[in-house]
């Protein structure tokens, strides 16, 4: 974060000082991280008071000062230096912490979150009339993935700064944009939302220049309601870019490319193939036997050969995006074409590959799921499982697609029965409720015969039924929500003979 007096962040955050005094307020800056876990703070950092499932923040107040933070952001005094926002002086600040903080009963953390929120919408202002760049980023599914390969492709530029993981939402946006300095050139940032007005609010509190939509699909719809819904609330980032800025839209996906009459900045159209209007694009594209894809990439009559270090089919839309991105940013398109060579996976448990000594292909993809990224991941499964004119075995390990509504039966039944006509050799259903017996359902009736699908209480009983029966050689895929739990499984089978796939 760039260094600021407490008595300017509380200026900012319309706080109050308490336990330290206005003279010494004026003379103590903020030099290190914003954190909201005491074990993460540093010397000179500010410390976030947040609630928990467990345990306040507030109690922690004392332990982040000794480790060095200079102060506390909090919702009331905590016997050390402290910035103190007032909940009931900020009413609106409920609507910031919904479906971030699960306990927040006093709406405290949302008062600490909205004022990090004020923070950051001034730090990032004072950055951007600078040499800062922002890059905004959504997308139904895929964001994580383009994020991790904006950061890789902007990276031989400058200074760049992305969230880990998929640290999108009102707490991990924020957080991120306080670690960026003045010695930061690209801000990339990556943008969820459950309900309408999230992504105009995430927009709001760092303005990006640059802007792409990968897709509109359907996760999140039991918290939409429709399709049009999500496409309405992702429309908000392209809304959100200046006139003076650039909006990169997914041609491929008709909703996406819609999009360029909602904004009035210059609009970039990628594409799994040229057209009309299309300014940047792949062809020829071909798959190696870990599902990596080699294309041509196309922009301004040139071209040049491109080889993803990412595994799956559906990377190459992302690339296309990442790749839109580092050429607005200055990049040639050999700097592009190399530094995608080199971008693997760089978020944990979203399609890593590895390969045990026993010849076991382990595809972790365990850390988020919807019907689009599960269809992808599948497809991926079954290309990885062919070996010349034979066939490797293949399991399918699913857990449930979280936050899909009424259509939950359904999507889960047409994952079922997809994972059957990819010829899947087995399909192992993880979990009890409905939309699992759903799946299960949908393979059965789609032909799965026997002990071809199967379903098991929980990720312990997939565990053991895979001990029991994996082979060497074959691929298996795991994939769930985040939500199901199935990261810690994916990650037990790669450590039993870890080993780097080629």
């Amino acid at each position: 974060m760039i260094a600021l007096t407490l008595t300017e962040v509380a200026d900012i955050v319309g706080g109050r000082l308490a336990d330290i005094t206005p003279e010494a307020a004026a003379r103590t800056r903020v030099t290190g991280t914003v954190e909201f876990d005491s074990r993460a703070v540093t010397p000179g950092g500010l410390f976030l008071a947040l609630p928990g499932a467990r345990s306040d923040g507030h109690d922690f107040a004392a332990a982040a000062v000794d480790a060095g933070a200079v102060a506390v952001l909090a919702a009331r005094p905590v016997g050390v230096p402290a910035i103190v926002v007032d909940p009931a002086a900020h009413p609106g600040a409920a609507d910031v912490g919904a479906g971030v903080l699960e306990h927040d009963a006093d709406g405290s953390g949302a008062a600490v979150l909205a004022a990090l929120a004020r923070l950051a919408k001034a730090v990032a202002g004072r950055l951007a009339a600078g040499r800062l760049t922002i890059i905004g980023l959504t997308g139904s599914s895929g964001k994580t993935s383009t994020k991790d390969l904006i950061a890789a492709v902007l990276a031989p530029l400058g200074e760049v700064i992305a969230p880990p993981g998929s640290f999108n939402n009102e707490l991990g946006h924020p957080w991120t944009v306080l670690r960026a300095t003045e010695s930061t050139d690209f801000l990339v940032l990556e943008m969820s939302a459950r309900h309408p007005g999230n992504i105009a609010a995430l927009a709001d509190i760092a303005t990006p220049s640059i802007a792409a939509v990968l897709n509109v699909g359907t996760a999140h719809l039991g918290e939409f309601g429709s399709r049009e819904a999500i496409a309405a609330t992702k429309s908000e980032l392209p809304q959100a870019v200046p006139s003076s800025g650039v909006v990169i839209l997914n041609a491929d996906d008709a909703i996406v490319a819609a999009m360029a009459a909602k904004t009035a900045a210059r609009i970039v159209r990628v594409g799994r193939a040229g057209g009309d209007g299309v300014d940047l694009w792949a062809d020829g594209v071909t798959l190696d036997p870990l599902a990596r894809a080699q294309f041509t990439l196309h922009h301004a009559g040139s071209t040049v050969p491109v080889s993803l270090a990412v595994h799956g089919d559906h990377q190459v839309s992302n690339a296309l995006c990442a790749a839109a991105v580092a050429l607005e940013c200055g990049a040639t398109l050999e700097q592009v074409a190399t530094a995608l060579a080199s971008a693997g996976p760089a978020s944990a448990n979203r399609m890593q590959v590895s390969t045990r000594p026993d010849g076991v292909t382990i595809i972790n993809d365990a850390y988020n799921a919807n019907p689009d990224s599960m269809g992808a991941g599948l497809k991926a499964l079954a290309w990885m499982s062919r070996d010349g004119a034979s066939r490797r075995r293949s399991w399918a390990v699913l857990g449930e697609m979280a936050e899909l509504g009424e259509e939950a039966i359904s999507e889960h039944d047409r994952i079922g029965r997809l994972a059957v006509r990819l010829d899947v050799s087995r399909l192992i259903v993880v979990g009890t409720g409905r939309p699992m017996s759903a799946m299960l359902h949908g393979a059965v009736m789609e032909g799965s015969w026997g002990s071809e699908a199967t379903a098991v209480a929980d990720a312990g009983a997939a565990l053991d039924l895979l001990r029991a029966e994996l082979r060497p050689g074959d691929v298996v895929l795991v994939k769930a929500s985040n939500s199901a739990g199935l990261g810690t499984l994916a990650d037990t089978l790669a450590a039993e003979g870890a080993g780097d796939a080629g």
